[in-house]
């Protein structure tokens, strides 16, 4: 089954509905139904799914809707709702999107508040609901918050129901945007949808980590998430080689394999010294046997 993942802010996950009968594509604007009121949101994927995952929403012609809930029969294991998309976005639809300006001065606003109750956030954006009944806005903090005064006075200042939710430093770089050291703009501003976890591990098998953090992580201080593009390539031709450490023979002299060079496909063995002097480093192709025969 066939579902569009739909995302309403650009520092939120994105979430699955149905299409059937729609005639959509990638970046438009659609109307949907959620647990907490009518959203607007942006069609970024379409994603095969299990049809046996998800249990389907009907929408009646009184837009009430069905349980959102079932129980597996067999596991009692709870499946996750699948919504449909109501409609494409239309002209009217569009005029009711927050202008910049009335952003700019909610978050004006609660930065201010912040400084009222003297609490250590950093707000990054905010996001009015399509319906107009809450106001969200997104912060980055070193820890947990208690920002429970700051809800009440936000509450009867804009008269709306007040979420705000906690992301992360990489999500403020998707949102600000900016060059990497490519001199390109930021991927997860541009193409890169959903923020994968960069571990050192991709770093070391690239054989990059020896070029220090600064170098190798991004204006949010974190790995470079293009650590991950090549990832699968390199952990293929690394599992061809022999481990660190591991004891090879090469034209009938024994050595240790003391380094990896992953893109050429060779190692650096070493081999001990005789009478006392230092042993000798030489890099091996492994494919030499095979370049000598052709």
């Amino acid at each position: 089954m066939k579902v569009a993942e739909v995302q309403f802010v650009p520092w939120d996950k994105a979430y699955y509905f149905s299409y059937e009968g729609l005639n959509v594509k990638v970046n438009d604007k659609v109307i949907v139904r959620t647990e907490i009121g009518m959203e607007m949101g942006e069609i970024i994927n379409f994603k095969e799914v299990k049809e046996s995952d998800f249990v389907k929403v009907e929408i009646n012609e009184e837009g009430e809707e069905a349980d959102i809930v079932q129980a597996d029969a067999e596991t009692n294991d709870k499946k996750t709702s699948l919504k449909p998309i109501l409609r494409r976005a239309g002209a009217a639809d569009l005029e009711k999107i927050t202008t910049t300006a009335s952003k700019k001065k909610a978050l004006d606003y609660v930065k201010q508040t912040k400084e009222k109750y003297k609490l250590a956030m950093k707000f990054i954006d905010v996001y009015f609901a399509f319906d107009a009944s809450r106001i969200t806005f997104a912060f980055i903090a070193d820890g947990r918050v208690d920002f429970r005064d700051m809800v009440k006075d936000l509450t009867r200042h804009f008269g709306k129901t007040i979420r705000l939710q906690q992301i992360g430093i990489r999500d403020e770089a998707k949102i600000m945007g900016d060059f990497g050291h490519c001199g390109r703009g930021l991927c997860c501003r541009g193409h890169l949808r959903n923020l994968e976890s960069i571990t050192s591990e991709m770093a070391e098998i690239q054989q990059c980590s020896h070029r220090g953090s600064e170098r190798i992580s991004g204006i949010c201080g974190r790995l470079m998430c293009c650590l991950a593009y090549e990832q699968g390539g390199y952990a293929e031709l690394a599992d061809k080689l022999p481990p660190i450490g591991a004891k090879v023979s090469v034209d009938g002299k024994r050595g240790v394999v003391a380094s990896h060079h992953t893109l050429k496909q060779s190692v650096d063995v070493e081999f001990p010294g005789e009478n006392g002097d230092r042993g000798t480093i030489v890099e091996v192709d492994l494919n030499r046997k095979k370049k000598d025969r052709e």
